[in-house]
């Protein structure tokens, strides 16, 4: 059985009189331990799948199910509680407590779990061991997402999903975020899912999925992924 398994999943938005269809019929699988890319232009419906897979929106129809668990159609309580568990969140603009240290940002979102990382142990692995007392204000956009993965990581999640990581970044301090979230699924064994409308990035997945007017369009898969060091754009 496939780790991520997404079956004929629609999303319709009630706007007045007037009905948007977000996602389409969207049908796909994920292995566990894939660094897996949802690639296409804006409005194409990739966020929409994302929020789905993370518990944070729900699916109008179709089937989602993550580890063996169908999260379509859970209450409000059981979505909370997977959200908290096993999601780990990485977003464009890193929404950090602007008022907290990089190690209590860390720190807050690891009291919330079962089973926590020490919040110190993953900043070093993120290379932020000398950072840990630096406001957000104090880091660079690299450095605030680094964080921003670290809280992620310290959930010990069962899936990393990533909306647009360095859409906020320069090319450089892009690149190095890309070369972390890969290392860390390759060394973890953690399934990434991340999204992007940078189609240069995909050779660093291991499976690519097309999005496109609300649809999976086309889906490639590699057995030996670029390096993200050997990648430009």
């Amino acid at each position: 059985m496939a780790f991520i398994t997404l079956e004929h999943v629609v999303k319709r938005y009630q706007m007045g009189e007037v009905t948007i269809t977000a996602v389409e019929d969207v049908s796909f699988t994920i292995e566990r331990g894939e660094f897996a890319v949802i690639v296409g232009p804006s409005g194409a419906g990739k966020t929409t799948v994302l929020n789905i897979l993370g518990g944070m929106d729900t699916a109008t129809e179709g089937r989602v199910t993550v580890d063996g668990r169908e999260i379509s159609g859970a209450s409000p309580r059981a979505l909370t509680e997977y959200r908290r568990y096993d999601i780990g969140f990485v977003f464009q603009f890193y929404n950090l407590v602007q008022n907290l240290t990089a190690l209590e940002n860390v720190e807050l979102s690891a009291q919330i779990c079962r089973h926590p990382l020490s919040a110190a142990d993953v900043l070093r692995h993120v290379g932020l061991g000398d950072r840990l007392d630096n406001f957000p204000a104090q880091l660079s956009g690299g450095e605030q997402q680094r964080v921003a993965i670290a809280r992620a990581l310290a959930k010990d999640p069962k899936l990393l999903l990533c909306d647009e990581p360095t859409g906020a970044l320069d090319y450089v301090t892009g690149k190095s975020i890309l070369k972390l979230l890969q290392d860390t699924c390759r060394q973890e064994g953690m399934t990434v899912v991340l999204i992007t409308h940078n189609t240069a990035i995909t050779p660093m997945a291991d499976h690519v999925i097309h999005i496109k007017n609300g649809r999976v369009d086309a889906e490639e898969f590699s057995q030996n992924p670029t390096p993200v060091e050997e990648i430009e754009w």
